[in-house]
């Protein structure tokens, strides 16, 4: 796998889909109206693949999903300035953005495993979520991440059919 451009924090970013091929989406906590797909930063020395089923476990507290498909390349956004300072306080470094690997992951549970308090190992990060269309989760999206969101489901369209 290439590496991600320098300067920006690794991470993955969960793209599930259920039977109906609707895309989880969640209502972040800290950013009033802004929905998002699962994502998070990956380990030193962390498999991509695992960082996805990890991060998907921690805040979803699903584990009934198997990978169909990933993107085959990095996709970056920048943080907007308020938002990279933010950032850096938490993290302890500043980065321009986020260097993400895509994957989609087709659930296989039932919808009453989704649990927003994740499997107990980190903070919530939603207070809501609920299947949706594509093109409905990129409007509800915050606008530093829409581009990314309109690429993955450019990679992932033929799974939508």
């Amino acid at each position: 796998m290439e590496s991600p451009p320098e300067g920006y924090r690794k991470n993955v970013g969960i793209c599930l889909i259920n039977p109906e091929k609707k895309v989880f989406g969640a209502r972040r906590l800290d950013i009033p109206d802004a929905w998002q797909m699962p994502q998070g930063g990956i380990d030193d020395d962390e498999d991509p693949k695992f960082a996805a089923l990890r991060e998907l476990r921690e805040e979803t507290g699903v584990v009934s999903a198997e990978l169909i498909a990933e993107v085959p390349f990095w996709l970056t956004y920048d943080f907007p300035p308020d938002v990279r300072e933010k950032l850096a306080i938490r993290w302890g470094k500043e980065w321009k953005g986020q260097a993400q690997k895509w994957f989609l992951l087709k659930f296989s549970g039932k919808d009453e495993e989704v649990n927003l308090l994740g499997d107990g190992t980190e903070q919530p990060e939603f207070g809501d979520w609920a299947w949706m269309k594509p093109d409905e989760l990129i409007d509800r999206a915050v606008d530093f991440k829409k581009t990314v969101y309109q690429q993955v489901f450019s990679v992932f369209a033929p799974h939508f059919q």
